[in-house]
């Protein structure tokens, strides 16, 4: 079986998701090929966890359109979840602080045999399975670059007591185990120090070298964007006089009520 991922072209128009109280984000545009690595940068609040969920499927949008390794959204929601993965998403892709690493890489080998596999992978002879289950968390570790060696103790380490750099790691490791064509990540540079977050940018963009088209969510671009798909969330910044009586807050609560509808996609 070819164990070489195959990332899936990202293109978007006009795109926008509305809440109740109004737009999280509109008029996105992005054109990306293959494997490549897209930064969706902007503030807390301007949209970008909403663009994120909407990209792969897991919220529906309100204009534009958009497609994933050529699979249409809204129109084939289903299939483009099938074929990505998310990481390091508060309240939808995250890290249970009272399990152990080991538990959860146990946890999504189990449902990657359930759910994930041929009918032809499940009819195989259990010590096959345990093996490939074996090979499929492996792979996806040294894709993350998370060293089991290196933690408190092993792979028995608490979540909890992971620095943030190895939980972004773990996050992203328990979701290449599927083999997603585009992995998103969420909040990639969240309270990373300096250091931090160049060993993260240099992680994602070894796995887009390695074929994976990768969607990260940032506050602020890696510091090398040769080769990286910029997209930009909220609005422009307005003079005071143009700002609304209320503060500015549009957009924050527009992404707030957008994500707050994510589970309903």
């Amino acid at each position: 079986m070819d164990s070489t991922p195959h990332g899936a072209a990202v293109t978007a128009a006009g795109f926008g998701v509305k809440g109740p109280r109004g737009w999280a984000f509109r008029d996105i545009g992005i054109t990306a090929e293959p494997g490549a690595l897209i930064a969706v940068q902007g503030p807390s609040g301007s949209g970008r966890t909403c663009l994120l969920l909407a990209l792969t499927g897991r919220m529906k949008t309100a204009e534009g359109t958009a497609e994933i390794g050529g699979l249409p959204l809204p129109k084939k929601m289903a299939g483009v979840r099938s074929v990505t993965a998310l990481a390091h998403v508060p309240g939808i892709a995250e890290l249970d602080p009272a399990l152990t690493v080991g538990e959860h890489l146990r946890e999504r080998a189990l449902l990657q045999g359930r759910f994930g596999g041929s009918l032809g992978s499940l009819l195989r002879p259990r010590q096959e399975r345990r093996a490939a289950a074996r090979a499929l968390v492996d792979t996806a570790l040294t894709a993350a670059g998370l060293d089991l060696d290196a933690l408190p103790k092993g792979i028995r380490t608490s979540v909890r007591d992971l620095e943030r750099l190895e939980a972004l790691r773990l996050s992203v490791a328990l979701a290449l185990v599927g083999r997603p064509r585009l992995l998103a990540v969420d909040d990639t540079d969240l309270k990373l120090s300096d250091e931090e977050r160049a060993a993260a940018w240099a992680m994602l963009r070894s796995l887009a070298a390695a074929g994976t088209t990768v969607l990260a969510v940032c506050s602020e671009p890696p510091q090398d964007t040769a080769g990286v798909v910029l997209v930009r969330t909220g609005r422009p910044e307005r003079d005071a006089a143009d700002a609304p009586a209320d503060g500015g807050h549009d957009d924050e609560e527009g992404a707030a009520d957008a994500l707050a509808e994510a589970g309903r996609a």
